[in-house]
């Protein structure tokens, strides 16, 4: 059976409300410290490179290292290694706010965020790890619509909470996340969860691999922005990266012990539900920055009046979430997938119309439509992805799922970002042409003022009346085409997936088990034993509770056991 409370007794909720703790941190980071970029650029003397890289550092260690940080809870133990998270990202943000003026505050930032990130793809895969083998399979929708939920809301939050921090001090943007980092250590050592894990070497060369593969080509993306796609540097590093990602592949069918075990993308759920939540993700992420951005030049309100535009998004969002994940414990994945993608797909169409109405109060029912497509899909695509990994690889299968998801994020933020530029620059020089400005006069013009737009926000009422309203004709496009994204991606889990609950079937293998066929059609199985599954004892899993945390069950002879 699957782990179904602390030990002691202690209530699975209380394992669920650490964990939700846990990770909130990485969530609030992914939007909190855009909203301080002017004071931490004015204070620290930074340039607009370094500036850019004390946000893109986080996100780009966060998806290089996820996969890492997945297969270590599952082989070293899901408790340790989200405890080590816990204190690595909390010590990494002491230290960003403790950056010292000079020469060496960008280095020092810079370095420091993307520790944040390790600290973030260490345990947030060992978290979610967690939760899954806590809650039975029929409970996890429920569980992981709360987990999502609460801590999805928590990146709406983010620029709200930033924008009140920074009235005192942009480095409290950084120390919030200490008392966090407390509350939820103290929740992990009161919950005591156990879980189960197989100790099993590294695979570094694999590791090296991925991290190059994906830290090559989505730095090209965040690039784009700066250096802009005629850049050959741009093709060139995610040429790179997307090479090294496929000898990764090669190398990973030829592992005794791999990193990702590939073959788990043969089961066509778990293919599927990636390819829907890649998809999904060209949108979700880039919308908070592309929301923030319209919030304050178009619609001119300040950093923190744009959080509370997001706030709608994530109404609709909870809500729905909690919504999708009763659908999924009771139908199985394939309805609230396809019609969370659908209903976002509308709402998004629907405020793509009225972003150049400049009313806010009209927008508001079709932001919240948006967000809850978005959280009735979201929940059960992830939950469904990962139960289709045995008990002891959940880590490894949410490590793939992070990374399929961050990476698509950065790919849909480059863009959807070149679509926005080029848009506003476009209509910026029609008008400009209108109101007599010559032609290439023109075009110059609107190219500086489209390059420059990102750094409008805030006390946007010097902003001509004209240039708001380009800018909502390119956001309008940008949602048009997000509308679109989404309604392929309700294409493709309409075809993909199948109808019914999830199996859980005595003496399957484990899909995705080193050894196991994992051919298509097959599923993953929970709290059962398959024929490459022993029980904890030597030469089987290790538990990670109080008596053998981290530790494991090795054989005599020292080796590690054959998968």
């Amino acid at each position: 059976m699957a782990v179904t409370a602390g030990s002691g007794g202690r209530s699975r909720n209380l394992v669920l409300a650490a964990m939700i703790f846990a990770v909130a941190m990485t969530f609030i980071d992914q939007t909190i410290v855009s909203i301080a970029v002017p004071q931490i650029q004015d204070e620290l003397d930074l340039s607009n490179t370094g500036v850019q890289w004390a946000v893109n550092a986080y996100l780009l260690a966060l998806a290089a290292f996820f996969a890492y940080g997945g297969r270590l809870a599952d082989t070293a133990g899901h408790r340790r290694v989200v405890v080590a998270g816990v204190v690595l990202f909390a010590a990494a943000s002491l230290l960003c706010g403790l950056t010292p003026k000079g020469g060496a505050a960008q280095a020092w930032i810079v370095v420091f965020r993307a520790v944040q990130g390790v600290g973030g793809a260490l345990l947030f895969p060992a978290a979610l790890g967690i939760v899954v083998q806590t809650f039975a399979l029929r409970e996890r929708g429920k569980a992981l619509a709360l987990f999502f939920g609460i801590a999805g809301g928590l990146t709406a939050v983010g620029p709200v909470l930033g924008g009140w921090l920074t009235e005192w001090t942009w480095r409290a943007i950084f120390w919030v996340n200490i008392p966090v980092a407390v509350i939820a250590l103290v929740l992990i050592a009161l919950s005591d969860p156990v879980t189960e894990h197989r100790p099993a070497p590294m695979d570094y060369r694999g590791l090296a691999l991925i991290a190059a593969g994906i830290g090559l080509s989505v730095f090209g993306f965040q690039q784009s922005q700066i250096w802009h796609w005629s850049n050959p540097a741009i093709a060139l590093c995610i040429a790179a990266g997307l090479v090294l990602l496929a000898l990764f592949h090669r190398v990973e069918l030829r592992t005794a012990s791999p990193l990702i075990q590939v073959r788990i993308f043969r089961v066509r759920a778990f293919l599927v539900e990636n390819l829907v939540l890649g998809i999904a993700m060209l949108v979700f992420v880039p919308l908070f920055f592309f929301a923030s951005e319209y919030a304050q030049i178009s619609l001119g309100k300040s950093a923190s009046g744009a959080g509370l535009y997001l706030l709608y998004f994530f109404l609709g969002f909870v809500i729905a979430s909690q919504i999708g994940g009763r659908m999924l414990d009771r139908g199985g994945a394939k309805r609230p997938v396809v019609w969370g993608c659908a209903l976002s797909a509308v709402g998004f169409y629907l405020l793509a119309g009225e972003v150049t109405h400049l009313d806010f109060a009209s927008q508001q029912w079709s932001i919240v439509l948006a967000g809850a497509g978005m959280g009735m899909m979201l929940t059960p695509a992830s939950t469904d992805a990962v139960n289709r990994a045995s008990r002891l690889s959940y880590g490894e299968a949410t490590g793939i799922t992070q990374t399929v998801r961050n990476y698509a994020a950065s790919l849909g933020l480059a863009v959807l970002g070149t679509i926005s530029v080029s848009r506003f620059e476009s209509h910026v020089r029609s008008s400009l042409i209108a109101r007599g400005t010559p032609p290439d006069q023109a075009g110059d013009q609107a190219h500086t003022i489209a390059q420059a737009h990102q750094s409008a926000g805030g006390g946007t009422s010097s902003i001509p009346h004209f240039i708001r309203l380009d800018f909502a004709y390119a956001t309008r496009t940008v949602f048009y085409v997000m509308a679109g994204i989404m309604a392929a991606a309700a294409i493709v889990a309409w075809i993909g997936l199948e109808r019914g609950l999830q199996a859980e079937e005595e003496g399957t293998e484990a899909a995705g088990e080193p050894g196991g066929a994992a051919g298509p059609g097959t599923q993953g199985t929970h709290g059962t034993q398959g024929p490459g599954e022993q029980a904890a004892g030597p030469g089987g899993p290790g538990q990670d509770g109080p008596a053998q945390d981290g530790k494991g069950a090795e054989p005599p002879s020292g080796r590690t056991p054959p998968v």
